[in-house]
């Protein structure tokens, strides 16, 4: 195929593309090896996402909706860490809900050793179970798949489907995992990423919350131990 060819087939490509949702992925300053290790997986499953430059944590939250418009993203991924905690805000830019999650049960793609292997830019199936029905979780539920589902006919994305991503609801939190399929009979073998978020609050607004100088812990339920 000509650089022409491949050109114009790109193009074709670009007038279908409707849902144009864009995840900025990137976090403050500060954050550890192993936890932007953990922000460059969650990139590289999303076709659709961009990076930027880290946030400096004297900056106030509000910003991070200025950085979405510039780069032209209507979602948000900003990871923070805190101590030795790591929170992670998932917005929608620039109306809301927000958000606001600490993340626990960290298992990055070199620390795991899965036989699932699929291909980058694949589109994937998002699965929540039953308990996503809840009212109170739905919000979150609208956030996960505006985030984690790969827009139809993405320019970066690949033209078929060949992982499933799950979410589950479990002790007051979300669990993530990420499987391959491998056969056609619908059999699943783990790829890694995996992790718990533990939502600490939701808001109607985008990212306007004021930074606070202390880690709200006596709000927060223990944490727990990799499953």
């Amino acid at each position: 195929m000509t650089k022409a060819e491949a050109k114009a087939e790109q193009n074709a490509k670009s007038k279908k593309w409707i849902n144009k949702q864009r995840v900025l992925v990137f976090s403050s300053r500060g954050i550890s090896h192993r936890y932007r290790h953990l922000m460059t997986d969650v990139k590289d499953m999303l076709p659709h996402a961009k990076s930027e430059s880290k946030m400096d944590k004297k900056d106030e939250k509000r910003i991070i909706n200025e950085i979405c418009e510039i780069k032209n993203c209507n979602k948000c991924l900003f990871f923070e860490p805190r101590r030795e905690f790591l929170y992670l805000w998932m917005s929608n830019v620039p109306d809301g809900p927000t958000g606001y999650f600490l993340v626990e049960s960290v298992h990055t793609m070199q620390e795991l050793k899965m036989t699932g292997n699929s291909l980058k830019g694949s589109r994937p199936l998002l699965s929540f179970d039953t308990n996503f029905t809840l009212p109170h979780l739905q919000v979150f539920k609208e956030l996960l798949t505006q985030v984690f589902g790969t827009p139809k006919l993405h320019p970066k994305s690949q033209p078929f489907v060949d992982h499933v991503m799950t979410f589950s609801w479990l002790d007051n939190r979300i669990w993530f995992r990420n499987y391959q399929i491998v056969e056609e009979t619908g059999a699943l073998a783990e790829s890694g990423r995996a992790s718990c978020s533990t939502p600490s609050r939701s808001s109607p607004a985008a990212s306007r919350a004021r930074r606070s100088g202390r880690t709200p812990t006596s709000s927060l339920p223990p944490r727990v131990g990799a499953c």
